[in-house]
């Protein structure tokens, strides 16, 4: 229905209502238009995420801005963490953070991170492999996806329960001092 048919049929409308329509035309008009921008705002992101996260990471200035944080994000503690570690790992965190029998979830770096026995870490991608939803916690032995409940181990991060069937990818870590590094 275009904005023309709205507009009043008898051709002796009053003054009054020939101000009224024009403003509810222009009204819509604007509206229709924030609803255009904000439908092509919402796709942009969504339409990145379905990208190959090589290609979005490579630092292109067209990126959507949703995809620039996350590549900042790992890129840049990358280079502060080379001068500090010496070996040129990412510094995820101090060692103190991950508890016996348990683990943390790095979210900046999407990497999680347990130690099953004392002073054995092991690493794992921080992204669901079901529906590639971030994980949020490790509890009970168990990573946790909490969009639809899956569970990891945090042995070898198979999937113990949940709709995941592929279990969550090993990332390479190590201790260096009192911090974890993500190393190549």
């Amino acid at each position: 229905m275009s904005d023309d048919t709205m507009a009043p049929t008898t051709p002796a409308a009053s003054p009054e209502a020939t101000p009224a329509a024009d403003a509810l035309r222009d009204r819509r008009s604007v509206l229709r238009c924030a609803a255009m921008v904000a439908l092509a705002g919402a796709s942009a992101p969504l339409l990145a995420a379905c990208g190959g996260s090589d290609e979005a990471g490579s630092g292109s200035s067209s990126a959507p801005a949703s995809t620039a944080p996350t590549s900042a994000a790992s890129s840049a503690p990358s280079s502060s963490a080379s001068a500090t570690s010496g070996s040129g790992g990412t510094v995820l965190g101090p060692v103190a953070d991950v508890p016996v029998g348990g683990g943390k979830v790095f979210t900046d770096a999407k990497v999680v991170v347990t130690q099953p026995t004392a002073g054995k870490f092991k690493g794992f991608s921080a992204i669901c492999t079901h529906q590639g939803n971030p994980v949020g916690s490790v509890e009970g032995g168990q990573i946790v996806c909490p969009f639809h409940n899956s569970h990891f181990s945090i042995t070898d991060g198979s999937p113990v329960s949940g709709p995941a069937q592929t279990p969550l990818p090993a990332v390479n870590v190590a201790v260096q001092g009192s911090n974890i590094v993500q190393s190549a």
